[in-house]
């Protein structure tokens, strides 16, 4: 029997991703790590500029740089996998988020580590661990304006 684990949640536009519901699936349902390219994820997620920032840019995607804890980033464990979600979105084909391991990411691309063992959740897992932010955990439907 494995222990629970921490309730940890991902925030990403207008939803919230259950990590520790991910890490319960992934547990139950075993799988090989894959290789997540560190260069190109950090690019993607915005750290190669966070030590650094443009103000005259606009982040896509990524941690606010006076939000981000470097010194528990460079504390982080990078032989532990990181979580990639697979976001469905209608007539494309799934998109992959980075849900967990956005410290471990930021400290590999910093020490030059080329790549880091991910797991890959399915859509359907996914769909699992995903809440609308608006509606909350287990509800479906809204009731009046946001």
């Amino acid at each position: 029997m494995t222990t629970p684990h921490r309730q940890q949640w991902f925030h990403y536009h207008v939803w919230v991703f259950a990590v520790h519901t991910a890490m319960s699936l992934i547990d139950a349902a075993p799988r090989p790590t894959r290789s997540l390219d560190v260069p190109t994820w950090a690019q993607a997620f915005g750290l190669t500029r966070i030590d650094n920032p443009d103000p005259d840019t606009i982040g896509l995607l990524g941690p606010a740089p006076d939000a981000f804890d470097r010194d528990y980033a460079m504390s982080t464990d990078l032989a532990e996998p990181v979580i990639v979600a697979h976001l469905l979105i209608d007539g494309v084909e799934p998109s992959p988020l980075l849900i967990d391991g956005t410290h471990r990411l930021y400290r590999a691309w910093r020490e030059g580590v080329p790549q880091l063992p991910a797991y890959l959740l399915t859509v359907a897992e996914s769909r699992q661990v995903q809440q609308d932010r608006w509606l909350g955990p287990g509800r479906t439907w809204r009731v009046g304006p946001r």
